[in-house]
């Protein structure tokens, strides 16, 4: 066991999804296929402890989230979380919605890269899971739709209102999230939501494709790009090319760095390591 894990064991079952790792790729699989996999409390507290884990595993260098069945992700659950819901009382609820924005956040500062394979609906909670990931391939069938003011929420659910104008603009995500309205692939490619527009028979493929790609890649230089990434949305100029300065002058340091130019002068391809 890693010296940096001391007495705590990694978790080897998710009960509350799919879960499987092959050849450096991790993938989460929704799996309530007659709910359109909504989720559940469970669901919302395996994802959290899933992501937070995840950069302890050292075969682990992407992670694919896709859903089962007809759909991504039809959100949260109506009955098993908006109908408990009703039952609370304020300091429950505030420990679910806090839950609930653990997940966004460590989806965010999870150093792994993460592609939200898109196909069928994501609405409510599963639009924002889509949100939060690094990449969100969608194909023909896509749709998306921030569904919380249709039922009578804030459409600033789980960091929506911080992450969703930073993509689109502050005049598209208003629309997206006041009016809540579903919009296909089409539009969520033209709006900018889509990382990348494909068919319905070829998403996995493409996802398998893009997963790959970032597996083989130099791990460290990727990771650090999610970083600086999301650290620098609120910061200064000033502070952001600090940052920047100090970062890159630790990768320099680096095996990989290094590698890049044996492999140049060689001309063959880098042999990434991560170290």
């Amino acid at each position: 066991m890693s010296r940096f894990r001391a007495s705590a064991a990694l978790t080897t079952g998710w009960r509350h999804f799919g879960f499987a790792v092959a050849d450096g790729v991790a993938t989460v699989t929704l799996n309530r296929p007659d709910k359109l996999n909504a989720l559940t409390f469970e669901s919302y507290a395996d994802l959290r402890d899933l992501l937070v884990e995840l950069p302890h595993h050292d075969s682990v260098r992407v992670l694919v989230i896709r859903g089962e069945g007809r759909g991504f992700c039809g959100g949260g659950d109506v009955n098993e979380i908006i109908g408990e819901l009703l039952k609370m009382d304020a300091a429950d609820l505030m420990s679910f919605t806090k839950m609930t924005g653990d997940v966004i956040r460590a989806m965010r500062e999870c150093p792994v890269p993460i592609i939200s394979a898109i196909h069928g609906i994501a609405a409510g909670a599963g639009a924002v899971v889509a949100l939060a990931s690094d990449f969100r391939v969608v194909s023909d069938s896509g749709r998306f739709a921030f569904l919380f003011t249709k039922v009578g929420l804030s459409g600033g659910d789980m960091g929506a209102a911080y992450l969703l104008p930073r993509m689109v603009g502050l005049g598209r995500a208003t629309q997206l999230l006041m009016l809540g309205d579903t919009i296909d692939a089409d539009t969520a490619d033209r709006y900018g939501l889509a990382s990348l527009r494909v068919a319905d028979a070829d998403l996995a493929a493409e996802v398998e494709t893009l997963a790959r790609r970032l597996a083989d890649g130099p791990r460290l230089a990727l990771s650090q790009t999610k970083s600086l990434l999301t650290r620098e949305l609120d910061m200064s100029l000033t502070a952001a090319t600090e940052l920047d300065a100090m970062t890159q002058a630790l990768l320099m340091t680096t095996k990989d760095h290094a590698e890049f130019h044996a492999a140049f002068n060689e001309r063959r391809s880098p042999n990434w390591t991560g170290r």
